[in-house]
């Protein structure tokens, strides 16, 4: 087993994940009844006077968005929120004492949002069975965008909870940077139905072509090639990984 997972990676990797199940009501159930009601709200509005892809209905268009989106926010949050109160309250000093190196703190973290990104993004495609049938023409296409998706955005985390040192400096990290890139990547919307500038406006966005690959995996239809957005998304997740663990091997605001 290489040592960036050994017995240091493993007890962070099952404290972390017990940190959210404890209180899995507000940090697994509580992502998916808000999206539930995103999909009340937007699925009663607009089902009948919106189809995309073609013949494919609002609802089952608008289901697999709003899963990835919470998979994105949810990791996000995982990790951001664990190391900003550790370093408030000061028991991070519990983690950075024992001799871990950067790569088991790094893993420990992003695989534990991987994880709760998957429970919440799974909980509301199930959700979503009830309202609509929902095709999976390329099921491995969608883990595959959850996956990536997740450990991009809880490696996000891990930098935005290194470099806060507030709630509020977080808060303005998730507000101002997180939620606008997600929401303006074609979760609530195919970008075919954009003017010509805006489409290109939304291919700088990295969040859109996870979502627009996640779907893929639904519908075997999307927006761009699928393999483009495979590609894009790697990248940046190579390059937000590589930012984290040199940040943590620097031991920048943690051990300095």
């Amino acid at each position: 087993m290489p040592e960036c997972f050994g017995a240091g990676f493993r007890t962070l990797f099952y404290k972390e994940v017990m940190r959210f199940w404890k209180v899995a009501f507000q940090t697994v159930a509580a992502p998916i009844l808000n999206a539930l009601l995103f999909l009340l709200i937007f699925s009663n509005v607009l089902d009948r006077h919106v189809t995309t892809y073609g013949e494919v209905p609002y609802t089952a268009f608008l289901i697999p968005g709003l899963a990835i989106m919470s998979v994105l926010q949810n990791a996000f949050a995982n990790s951001s929120s664990s190391l900003i109160q550790s370093k408030v309250t000061g028991n991070i000093v519990f983690v950075l004492l024992p001799p871990l190196s950067h790569q088991e703190f790094f893993w420990g973290y992003a695989l534990a949002c991987v994880v709760r990104g998957l429970a919440v993004g799974l909980g509301v495609i199930l959700v979503g069975l009830v309202f609509v049938d929902l095709p999976l023409a390329a099921p491995l296409w969608a883990l595959a965008f959850a996956v990536i998706g997740s450990l991009l955005l809880g490696s996000l985390g891990i930098v935005a909870g290194i470099w806060a040192d507030k709630f509020d400096q977080l808060a303005a990290f998730q507000n101002f940077l997180v939620m606008p890139l997600t929401m303006l990547s074609g979760v609530f919307y195919s970008i075919a139905a954009l003017p010509p500038f805006w489409q290109k406006v939304s291919h700088l966005n990295p969040f859109f072509f996870l979502i627009d690959g996640f779907r893929y995996g639904f519908f075997g239809q999307a927006d761009t090639n699928p393999w483009v957005s495979l590609g894009v998304s790697l990248a940046a997740t190579a390059v937000v990984v590589a930012l984290t663990l040199a940040l943590l091997a620097r031991g920048y605001k943690l051990r300095q």
